[in-house]
């Protein structure tokens, strides 16, 4: 067992300063926790992609905080499965030792279904509110929640000055005190024109979905084989693509999707190309990259490779091309009728705002912590808008989270509809209010909303008409433009689903191991939103729906992935010519999740001034 652990942890790119140790600590983890050798690598690939290590190297002195990882990992797993059962902290017996909360503990002691209705009549009769555990009638709370018990509020985690004069002056407007800042007058929101592409691909709310079929699936990969190859072709950069099932001495060029030859990962045993129908009927052939020094695989990924195949069972590659051409745009393929429908949903443009420079602020959900549904991350976040004045916020769901406990156990009274309205609709439309006529959001549904279509591509939220001037609602994934800014969102945690299927390689010097990065990048080479194939356990991919909506035509200025790994903003640069016509670049944002467990999250300002690499990032704690 522990040679199978070095060995998946070396495929995944990680090496050991005391192996022999690591490896005898990582047998008794698997032994004690009943893992595979896979199990606990993808552990480990969590746990160091959520922490501040440097390089790629196991230490010995990092396996007692990965074997708390790994226990925090059992304990959520045993919830799950007992949805009814409580996991004691010393917070929890804390409070029930305190003779001063006797009405809390009353609540703890209850049955879930009466705490949860306790909780739902008090939000009913007040409304939460931000400061000092008050809520909007000024009364005080019974209780303070932990979030609300917390003392960092917006610390910059990680920013980004590429205009080092905004940033001085920023700080010199943060510098006063809150009572000034009452007092001082609101500076005028600068509008923003928006345009939301993509409507013509029949992503409406209430569009018929559940129709897939092994046809539409096959069609749909192999358009993404052929576009790649034509558009490799036209580049003039390579050859025409051919058959690599057919054996030959001479070196040749084929394009084709990376499947994995069995159930797993993939492996350097496991690699298959399927090349497209006009090429080779469809036919796989096995892929050999021992010769290759540096590359970077998953199941669904389209690549150029050239090679030789000199017994018709086995292409070995010589050169590996998994970039889609930057000059080249993908036209989707709709019958002339579609086409004609590609009008976009234009919001009003405000002349006074100027072409290019955008602020905004990202947040993506869940907006509510865990103990309880009164969305008070969500609150806050539209209150710190409120300061800021961002031309564009931009919330990604999930809104009313499918995976909170409540939701999960029914235990809320009021409809999942209802909650959205209520909880956080009203709450949107009194910021966009407040802030006056110009004022933007986006509110983008994820798979994870309880109230929304469980399918990817997803449809619009259903908003009311009375309130579109100000609040829109894309499809998930989507293209939008701001003041001219190209922005891709997509709200399926894409990272993670790569991150765990991926097999790279990287034996050259000065090499990057910047693994969120590459991640990030394999979604703008592939020109895809989504270019894993087959997709992740749960994940309700249908292809029958638009799978043209999952296309990226053009590289964004600006690309939103949000997931569960650990928020980033970085400026990714793509080619790999060195003059700037031949590089294009891409600010790619994870702004983390708003609520984490019964605390806050993290979330993304963002101003932009004409280019991705001229901007003013930071990751904020709330």
């Amino acid at each position: 067992m522990a040679e199978e652990i070095g060995e998946e942890f070396k495929r995944s790119g990680f090496t050991f300063d005391e192996e022999e140790e690591i490896l005898k600590r990582c047998v008794t983890f698997c032994v004690n926790y009943n893992l595979k050798p896979s199990d606990i690598v993808s552990s480990w690939e969590v746990y160091y992609l959520n922490r501040p290590l440097d390089g790629s190297v196991v230490e010995l002195e990092q396996m007692d905080g990965f074997l708390q990882h790994l226990q925090n990992e059992q304990k959520e797993t045993v919830i799950k499965g007992e949805p009814d059962l409580h996991v004691y902290s010393s917070k929890d017996v804390d409070v029930i030792l305190n003779d001063e909360n006797e009405d809390l503990n009353e609540d703890i002691l209850k049955t879930p279904n009466g705490k949860s209705q306790s909780l739902h009549k008090e939000r009913l009769d007040l409304t939460p509110y931000t400061n000092g555990g008050l809520f909007s009638s000024g009364k005080p709370s019974k209780h303070e929640t932990p979030f609300g018990q917390r003392t960092e509020k917006f610390v910059v985690r990680f920013n980004i000055n590429s205009m080092p004069d905004m940033v001085t002056a920023e700080k010199e407007d943060n510098s006063e005190n809150d009572e000034d800042a009452i007092i001082k007058k609101v500076r005028p929101l600068q509008g923003c024109s928006l345009t939301v592409h993509g409507s013509g691909f029949g992503l409406e709310p209430n569009c018929r979905f559940m129709y897939d079929k092994d046809e539409d699936r096959f069609n749909a990969l192999d358009n993404r084989i052929m576009r790649h190859a034509k558009a490799l072709a036209a580049s003039g950069l390579y050859e025409e693509a051919v058959d690599p099932t057919v054996a030959s001495q001479r070196s040749m060029f084929a394009v084709g999707m990376i499947y994995c030859d069995g159930e797993g990962h993939l492996n350097d045993k496991s690699i298959l190309l399927q090349s497209s129908i006009a090429h080779s009927g469809g036919q796989r052939v096995r892929l050999e990259l021992q010769n290759l020094s540096q590359f970077s695989i998953f199941p669904g990924q389209v690549v150029g490779i050239e090679g030789h195949n000199p017994s018709g069972h086995c292409l070995i590659a010589s050169k590996f091309v998994d970039s889609f051409p930057l000059s080249a745009t993908i036209d989707p393929i709709l019958p002339p009728a579609k086409k004609i429908a590609l009008n976009h949903d234009v919001q009003p443009i405000n002349q006074s705002s100027t072409p290019s420079e955008l602020s905004m602020i990202i947040a993506s959900g869940p907006y509510t912590t865990t103990d309880n549904l009164l969305f008070e991350p969500l609150t806050e976040l539209l209150a710190y808008a409120k300061r800021k004045v961002p031309q564009l916020l931009i919330l990604l769901g999930p809104f009313v989270d499918s995976e909170h406990s409540d939701i999960k156990r029914g235990t809320v009274e009021m409809s999942f509809e209802e909650i959205f309205k209520f909880e956080v609709l009203r709450r949107v439309q009194n910021y966009a209010e407040h802030m006056g006529p110009d004022a933007r959001v986006l509110l983008m549904p994820s798979t994870r909303d309880a109230n929304h279509d469980f399918v990817f591509p997803q449809p619009p939220f259903d908003i009311p008409s009375d309130l579109k001037l100000q609040i829109s609602s894309p499809p998930n994934p989507c293209i939008l433009e701001a003041n001219q800014a190209k922005i891709a969102c997509c709200t399926m945690d894409i990272l993670r689903h790569l991150s765990g299927e991926e097999l790279s390689r990287n034996l050259t010097k000065g090499g990057t191991n910047d693994r969120l990065s590459t991640l990030a990048s394999h979604i703008l080479r592939q020109r895809s939103f989504y270019p894993l194939y087959p997709p992740a356990e749960g994940v309700p991919l249908d292809f029958s729906l638009a799978p043209q909506a999952l296309d990226i035509s053009v590289i964004p200025d600006i690309l939103i992935l949000p997931s569960d790994m650990k928020h980033f903003v970085k400026v990714i640069s793509l080619g790999e010519g060195g003059s700037e016509e031949e590089q294009a670049r891409c600010v790619c944002v994870n702004p983390g999740r708003l609520a984490k467990g019964e605390g806050g999250g993290t979330f993304v300002e963002l101003n932009y001034f004409g280019r991705p690499d001229q901007i003013n990032a930071s990751v904020v704690s709330i």
